[in-house]
């Protein structure tokens, strides 16, 4: 299925040599959090706790957070130990950089996505802690982190991810299969629109991020973020979670969106709170197109985002008669129905291109079946 094979990694990496931790000092049941970098042993990682921080947007919101508190609803990976906390419990400290939740919130405009928030100074995978608890939490609820320690990419990749990324994941449902596929285009997509709207709102140089099939972010040639969806079929719907992946402030190892804005010598630096509630106001309102009239109204947008077509590229092509494959150069056209890559032979030949399932880059072993 395109949605398990279109994998791709979160382009937040860090050395493996530290993990982090955190400090919870108490005081009058208002806990404050902060993370530090410790070099910390495999078998001290399985030992520590992690904390999440529940909290909502509307008074419903929050007593549903309160409840999966008092109820201990919530769950980690790997049987790793969980502390919940309600926002209103906690003494956010804006000098650690974190995730600041008022923020966020005041920006944020959807009915839907992003309303419910579980944030955490520390984590090993955003994207397990919503699948894990996808049937606990709203749909649309959104989990991030300042630091992720085992984030989830292509292939069971684990990445190590520093602070100064933008770490998040949030859920769907969905009943429609023949869509499931193309909702990580209208991830990656509401992701570059949202960098747009901000560098028009905040009057800065315009970020080009542009989308490298099938869900990856580059900005000047460079990787900068990656998008990672899975889905499991349960009771007739898609639940379907999907993680996102960028380079807000973090410099190493490649770039990053502030390092670009330093650049060309912006004194604006675009911030973590901000990116994503401007990305949720612009994928939900993606998601009603996608689920409604299906991914055509947004392709030419999508196309125009993404950097391939006109690409001309070398694709392997099996012959029943021969053991090795056969290379001939194809053009990319845009995208098939079903979520694929369409390009057109030097003889005219519609064709849709598939992963081979073992190169990392997708553009490497890429084959090719003819369409009717």
């Amino acid at each position: 299925m395109l949605f398990d094979s279109l994998r791709t990694s979160f382009y937040c990496f860090f050395s493996l040599q530290h993990t982090f931790s955190f400090t919870r000092p108490f005081h009058k049941k208002i806990f404050s959090l902060s993370a530090s970098i410790l070099p910390v042993s495999a078998t001290m990682e399985s030992q520590l706790s992690c904390v999440l921080v529940l909290s909502g947007k509307s008074e419903t919101e929050k007593e549903l957070a309160k409840s999966l508190k008092e109820n201990s609803s919530l769950k980690l990976a790997d049987d790793l130990k969980l502390r919940t906390f309600l926002q209103s419990e906690i003494e956010m400290q804006s000098e650690n950089n974190e995730f600041n939740i008022d923020t966020y919130m005041d920006s944020l405009t959807t009915t839907s996505f992003g309303r419910f928030l579980l944030s955490s100074p520390r984590l090993p995978s955003t994207q397990d802690v919503v699948s894990l608890n996808f049937c606990e939490i709203p749909i649309g609820s959104m989990c991030i982190a300042d630091v992720q320690f085992k984030g989830r990419g292509r292939s069971q990749n684990v990445w190590e991810s520093p602070k100064g990324s933008l770490l998040f994941s949030f859920t769907m449902q969905m009943e429609d299969g023949r869509v499931v596929p193309l909702v990580q285009y209208v991830v990656c997509l509401a992701m570059t629109e949202a960098i747009k709207d901000l560098a028009l709102k905040n009057g800065i140089p315009p970020l080009d991020v542009r989308i490298k099939w099938p869900n990856d972010l580059y900005l000047d040639g460079i990787k900068v973020g990656g998008i990672l969806c899975t889905s499991k079929y349960r009771s007739k719907k898609f639940h379907v979670s999907a993680g996102v992946g960028l380079n807000v402030n973090n410099d190493k190892p490649t770039t990053s969106l502030n390092a670009v804005l330093r650049k060309l010598n912006s004194g604006y630096q675009l911030q973590r709170e901000e990116i994503t509630s401007a990305f949720f106001n612009k994928f939900e309102h993606f998601f009603h197109i996608l689920i409604n009239q299906g991914f055509q109204p947004l392709e030419e947008l999508y196309c125009k985002t993404w950097l391939h077509s006109g690409q001309r590229i070398i694709v392997q092509e099996q012959n029943e008669n021969q053991d090795l494959p056969i290379e001939s150069v194809v053009t990319i056209q845009g995208l098939t129905s079903s979520g694929y890559l369409m390009a057109i032979s030097d003889n005219s030949e519609i064709c849709e291109l598939h992963p081979d399932g073992n190169s990392f880059d997708f553009f490497k072993g890429l084959v090719r079946r003819k369409l009717n």
